[in-house]
């Protein structure tokens, strides 16, 4: 109880000791003109805050309130300034009861105590000695502790802040200017703690044959400020970052629930990315996230493909029969405009919907797709199907030796089962994986060579039954 009284104390006599900061001329959030922002890919953003400054002839510190707490100093670029200017320092080291004790130690307080009966107060001259795990006071000839002093009933009281210690983030800097001067100032500079994600929501229709797409922007602002009646953009694409040796962060919260606007974003190329406009002003509070639709595609042509995949290692040696292997689900669709699409995708979340027959929406997928530009397929990974397996077994396996140095060669004979216990047919991919120089000697149902070391056959399976096939491969590998 002593400890919150201590605390409570120590704010209000800072607020209403007539606290004078070190700086000549300090810039806050009334100051603002216009403010504009723009976000990267894994967490950077690019702030340009423009400020009307009043500034007075010669040397002064100037001091921008309320920049980012995770500011990168070292980026600051200060525009228009009629002036030079000639340090910078960014004060990071923020007020809190417990901080204004640590920095106020070897400075001169008074030490206020109120009488609880009379209310009488009396003051004495301290210099504060020590605030770790509690406070310590020189007072006259003798030492004293908080542990001897009424906390409800006893406050300290400071003449003015230290000049590191701020309420706010600030950046200050050290300027000498010629004559007095008022104008409208640019500080542009780089902070984490602003980021930026695309969100996509698939609805599949009924005969998974076509699905409609919406993309969202998704902006999070941890980076320790607000930013209010913002103009914000979104670059899509790998910005290239030098690693920093030293980040300031601030403490995370978790964001609340996403706010979501109605308005589209408009895209545009630039350099060798995409660039996102959010409509209008935009408003981003400290640890809040903030959505905004970036595009709509009612209809766009879709596949739903049912794959099993095996491994190359299997040709090496005897093996046998291998376990059953659920079919995976993917789903293909081409970023195209004849398919309904061609619009550059950023890199994202992709969550699946489809309707079940008494028409509830059921979510049936997600997967990350990457930043995908116009004219390419983009393919989903949704799930492994329940009701279609594929099952392998190695019906024979024989290795030729050859002499040293010499490609060794080997046959490996295989029956594929492809099982269905679904009420329709299902058509499967049966991708194998070959190593080292193959080729298919025999074969009951014909393969198609997608790559240099795949081959891919395209199983029909009745409704609840099952198709078997078989193949031989020859192998020839660097022993």
């Amino acid at each position: 109880m002593r400890a919150k009284a201590l605390t409570a104390a120590l704010l209000v006599s800072a607020a209403c000791g007539g606290v004078a900061w070190a700086e000549d001329a300090s810039v806050t959030l009334q100051d603002r003109k216009a403010l504009s922002l723009t976000v990267y890919n894994g967490g950077t953003g690019l702030v340009r805050d423009t400020r009307t400054v009043a500034v007075p002839a010669g040397r002064s510190v100037l001091a921008f309130v309320d920049v980012a707490a995770q500011i990168q100093a070292e980026t600051a670029l200060l525009k228009g300034a009629p002036f030079d200017v000639l340090e910078q320092n960014f004060d990071f080291d923020l007020l809190s009861p417990e901080k204004l004790l640590e920095k106020s130690v070897g400075r001169t307080v008074r030490l206020v105590r109120t009488n609880p009966g009379t209310g009488e107060e009396t003051t004495e001259t301290a210099t504060l000695l020590g605030a770790t795990g509690g406070v310590v006071l020189r007072i006259g000839d003798r030492i004293e502790t908080m542990s001897g002093v009424n906390g409800p009933n006893t406050r300290l009281l400071f003449d003015s802040l230290p000049a590191t210690l701020r309420s706010r983030p600030t950046l200050s800097m050290s300027i000498d200017a010629a004559s007095a001067v008022t104008r409208d100032l640019m500080l542009t500079y780089m902070t984490g703690g602003l980021g930026w994600k695309a969100d996509y929501v698939a609805n599949l229709a009924p005969d998974e044959k076509s699905l409609s797409l919406q993309g969202w922007i998704t902006i999070t602002n941890t980076s320790g400020t607000p930013y209010d009646n913002a103009r914000v953009q979104v670059v899509a694409g790998q910005v290239n970052r030098v690693s920093q040796g030293r980040e300031v962060y601030a403490d995370f919260k978790p964001p609340p629930p996403a706010m979501a606007m109605k308005a589209m974003a408009t895209e545009e190329s630039f350099f060798e990315y995409h660039l996102y406009t959010l409509p209008g002003a935009v408003s981003l509070a400290e640890n809040q996230t903030k959505q905004v639709a970036m595009l709509e595609a009612p209809r766009i042509a879709a596949t739903r493909v049912l794959e099993s995949r095996g491994g190359g290692y299997w040709y090496l040696s005897r093996i046998g029969q291998m376990p059953s292997q659920p079919a995976s689900i993917s789903l293909k669709f081409d970023n195209k405009e004849a398919a309904g699409l061609g619009k550059p995708l950023p890199g994202g979340v992709v969550r699946v919907y489809k309707d079940d027959s008494s028409g509830q929406t059921q979510f049936v997928g997600e997967d990350n797709v990457r930043h995908t530009p116009r004219n390419e397929e983009v393919t989903l990974n949704l799930g492994q199907a329940f009701d279609v397996t594929v099952n392998r077994k190695q019906t024979d396996y024989r290795q030729v030796n050859t002499p040293e140095g010499q490609l060794s060669e080997a046959t490996s004979s295989w029956e594929v089962t492809v099982k269905n216990g679904k009420k329709e047919p299902v058509d499967v991919r049966v991708v194998e994986t070959m190593q080292g120089d193959w080729t298919v000697t025999a074969e009951s149902l014909p393969h198609r060579k997608e790559s240099a070391n795949e081959a891919v056959w395209t199983v029909r399976a009745p409704a609840e039954g099952q198709t078997t096939f078989t193949y031989t491969v020859l192998t020839r590998n660097t022993p």
